[in-house]
């Protein structure tokens, strides 16, 4: 048995190393897309593709009709240039999978493996759909899948996924119940003014200090206009105007990101923020384009999938080892399908101070503990055995 599992384990380890030196950015996920199909036909598990965008759908088909549940993995990596020097490094330059999708992805094809080699398919009732995502990364791939029926053919009862997670020690579980993951909407505000010489300020339209004022605006929204008991996040992460320092610019760009828990709260913010920047426009004689760019919604676990969840990891590592979650305000474009069906997010801590494993998800330096791999397929596993047999 011993000798069985090792052999999983590097077949797991090497399956994920593979994604990890070949990484590939939203919708561009050609070659990975190819590579898990080739593994899901090893298997003989039945798939199809997209026409259309990368993904990949597989399906294996219980001894008797029952429930269907759906396990998801995103695929795709980040335009980071990697700096870890590892023997499975990045091969693709400006590219790397610092966010775990290869971890994701190779766990939930450990899962394939493990229900067809150890015959556990014979035992079920129902069938069990794995969602190959593209583009979680800023691409809405979850809305694009769903929009091509992957959810109702057959019809998905529960769906569920997992996410890496480097502040924890890897062993550990965390489970989301109820809201996990924020909203992710983006702005964009362009400022015209009227330039002219620094050293005769008015005889201008100062689109800098117009930019400024909206800046310093925008941070009494969360501070006096959303509940203290509610979480909200306005950040302005990118200034731009003028080439030097004795001319005042024509005009000033502006981006930055709105987060929020609550649809609510979340629709509190657009109105906000649309109403300072018509406030600047006016006390500044300025013209102000401002854009609004709905990104993710609000991520909300099905409260009874996460305490299945739970039940099956404590089953699975042990109840020291698993815990509830608070919800973060990181965004997760999972909330696409757990509007769908109901669902939740677990995250597998992959953390090792012994071994040098600290950094954070989208750091140049990410990287996990191996053994996450293990642990996520047994959980998985487990998951599906309890829900269809």
């Amino acid at each position: 048995m011993m000798a069985i599992d090792k052999q999983f384990k590097k077949w797991l380890i090497d399956v994920r190393r593979d994604f990890h030196m070949h990484p590939e950015t939203l919708f561009q996920e050609v070659r990975t897309t190819k590579k898990i199909m080739a593994r899901l036909s090893e298997l003989d598990i039945k798939y199809h593709g997209f026409e259309d965008m990368t993904g990949v759908v597989g399906h294996i088909r219980g001894r008797e009709p029952g429930k269907t549940i759906a396990l998801r993995a995103d695929i795709d990596a980040l335009p980071i240039q990697e700096l870890n020097e590892i023997p499975y490094k990045s091969r693709t330059p400006g590219c790397m999978h610092a966010c775990g999708h290869d971890a994701h992805t190779a766990i939930m094809l450990g899962v394939a493996k493990k229900i067809v080699d150890s015959g556990l398919s014979e035992a079920l009732k129902g069938d069990i759909i794995f969602l190959f995502q593209p583009a979680e990364e800023g691409g809405g791939g979850a809305k694009m899948m769903i929009e091509r029926g992957v959810l109702s053919n057959p019809t998905v009862d529960w769906i569920i996924a997992g996410h890496m997670g480097p502040d924890m020690p890897v062993g550990t579980i965390g489970i989301y119940r109820g809201q996990s993951h924020a909203s992710a909407d983006r702005f964009k505000m362009v400022i015209h003014g009227r330039g002219g010489h620094g050293a005769r300020p008015d005889q201008t339209i100062d689109p800098i200090v117009a930019g400024a004022y909206f800046v310093t605006a925008l941070q009494s929204i969360v501070a006096r206009n959303i509940n203290p008991n509610e979480t909200a996040v306005v950040t302005v992460g990118k200034f731009i105007a003028g080439d030097t320092s004795n001319v005042i610019p024509e005009h000033a760009e502006l981006e930055g990101t709105i987060r929020a828990l609550t649809e609510a709260t979340r629709r509190q913010l657009w109105e906000k923020i649309q109403y300072i920047s018509n406030g600047i426009e006016k006390t500044f004689q300025t013209n102000c384009v401002f854009e609004l760019m709905e990104g993710y919604p609000v991520c909300i676990n099905d409260e009874k999938v996460a305490d299945f969840l739970y039940e099956t990891a404590s089953d699975c590592s042990g109840p020291d080892k698993v815990q509830f979650l608070p919800a973060s305000t990181g965004a997760e474009d999972f909330a696409y399908f757990t509007q769908e069906k109901p669902g939740a997010m677990i995250r597998l801590g992959c953390g090792n101070e012994s071994k040098g494993i600290t950094h954070p998800l989208h750091s140049a330096f990410f990287d996990i503990d191996e053994d996450v791999l293990m642990i996520g397929v047994e959980l998985f596993t487990d998951a599906v055995r309890q829900y269809l047999g």
